[in-house]
């Protein structure tokens, strides 16, 4: 007889009440702990979902033996901190996404899931729906021809929600578009061209002096060139566009936030009529996500496959961040 997973989540947010539905509706694994500084909050949380067992202190919910899984859903710039210790503890660890702030943090934390052989996922949760996965099959058996240049938007209006440390659109919502367009390229060409690229880009700072709008334009070593956008002072939009020498694949509905219904991408073949296809699925990506992270520890493996993120994923997108937020202070600080 398989033991029940006990899922152990440290911040009681938003978030935290997405993940804890999900585990919920996936009905195979338990919503075991939860820990916040605040307690007016936690208890609300722990009541509205049944959960008994409660901390006030993230490390002594880390150090419960009866916790299988550590959900992170702290701010950012928290995230590696915690995944480190999460790690250390043997825990098979799901970590929000981003995954850090900078590029000596995100080593630190992979460092500790290497050092330690443990699970780790970031919770790009999009990335294990079907619907994603529909749109690289559909790339990658050649419906456009070859990728010749990737668009990508997120916008939306939460500057005010979120913590200041966490550094601002790029990390927040920027994350969403530079992680698809990562997974595109890398599919379709070699790591020695996904990995290198030039980045130029542009913004503005927000009032709590983080980049709060920015627009960059990557080119990669074999001249694709690609281009991306993102705010949270304003709107609620997400555009994503693939060019490739054959045609276009256009994503009609929200590709950040895929649900059971209404998933929808568009094909055009140049100069031709255009083809909609829509993809049903169970449900959500968290709902997805905590499937896919269940199956994976079921079945002993360390990462969950793509077109989810691995761990190589997540810091070869890091690096992409990193290296956006560095193109745009650049031009801020002429």
């Amino acid at each position: 007889m398989k033991k029940t997973l006990n899922w152990g989540i440290l911040g009681t947010s938003f978030i935290s009440g997405e993940m804890a539905d999900a585990i919920i509706e996936e009905g195979n694994t338990r919503l075991y702990s939860v820990a916040g500084r605040s307690v007016e909050r936690l208890m609300e949380f722990a009541n509205k979902y049944d959960i008994k067992n409660t901390f006030t202190d993230f490390d002594a919910l880390i150090k419960d033996q009866d916790v299988d899984i550590i959900y992170i859903a702290l701010p950012n710039h928290l995230h590696h901190e915690y995944v480190i210790k999460a790690a250390s503890a043997g825990k098979a660890v799901l970590c929000e996404k981003s995954l850090s702030i900078d590029m000596p943090k995100t080593h630190s934390a992979l460092a500790a899931v290497s050092d330690n052989n443990t699970f780790f996922a970031e919770g790009l949760m999009y990335l294990t729906h079907p619907f994603i996965d529909a749109i690289a099959k559909t790339i990658k058996a050649g419906a456009i021809g070859e990728i010749k240049s990737i668009s990508g938007q997120y916008c939306a209006a939460i500057e005010q929600f979120v913590n200041p440390d966490s550094k601002g659109a790029l990390y927040n919502l920027g994350c969403y578009p530079a992680s698809l367009m990562h997974l595109l390229i890398k599919q379709q060409f070699t790591s020695e061209v996904s990995d290198n690229y030039q980045i130029n880009a542009s913004g503005l700072r927000g009032g709590d002096g983080n980049i709060c709008e920015s627009a960059a334009t990557v080119q990669y070593s074999n001249g694709i060139t690609c281009q991306l956008h993102t705010a949270e002072n304003y709107g609620l939009h997400a555009a994503f566009t693939v060019l490739g020498s054959e045609g276009s694949l256009v994503l009609t509905s929200n590709p950040w936030l895929p649900g059971a219904n209404a998933n929808s991408f568009t094909i055009t073949k140049y100069e031709q009529q255009s083809e909609t296809i829509t993809v049903e699925a169970d449900g959500n990506g968290f709902l997805y996500q905590v499937k896919l992270i269940r199956e994976a520890l079921e079945q002993g493996h360390k990462n969950l496959q793509r077109p989810a993120a691995t761990a190589q994923d997540s810091e070869q997108i890091m690096k992409l961040l990193t290296d956006w937020e560095a193109a745009t202070l650049a031009t801020l600080d002429q």
